[in-house]
């Protein structure tokens, strides 16, 4: 025999499951800030910015903003650089995509850092 405190336990855990599930298939905004190699020539630099804008949109974001910040003084030696060229980017991903695409900015040999950054709640 159940006990009716069990089932209603069993009922707000299925609603909680089903929030999430759809919660995480909503697309959400996200800022991100990545410091690019500074002796890449312009034509190698909007090459990188393109491949960093179509890997957003590959993984079905939506790209509404791209700031050059241009070279800055790193606060410290980055791969043995001490400026880097920043870009802001904002957009719009699935959450399940993001982790992809960090994961491929991080072994770009032109990405000396980045930092990407869920806005809102």
């Amino acid at each position: 025999m159940v006990s009716k405190t069990s089932k209603a336990n069993k009922a707000k855990k299925g609603a909680l499951k089903t929030a999430e599930q759809t919660e995480e298939q909503q697309p959400r905004e996200y800022e991100m800030v990545v410091i690019i190699n500074p002796e890449l020539d312009e034509a190698k630099f909007n090459n990188t910015l393109d491949g960093i804008t179509k890997l957003i949109t590959d993984n079905g974001g939506v790209v509404f903003e791209v700031k050059h910040w241009g070279k800055r003084k790193l606060a410290y030696p980055i791969k043995k650089f001490s400026e880097g060229n920043y870009v802001l980017t904002y957009f719009q991903l699935q959450p399940a995509s993001s982790k992809g695409i960090e994961a491929k900015l991080q072994i770009s040999e032109d990405v000396l850092r980045h930092m990407l950054v869920r806005l809102g709640s």
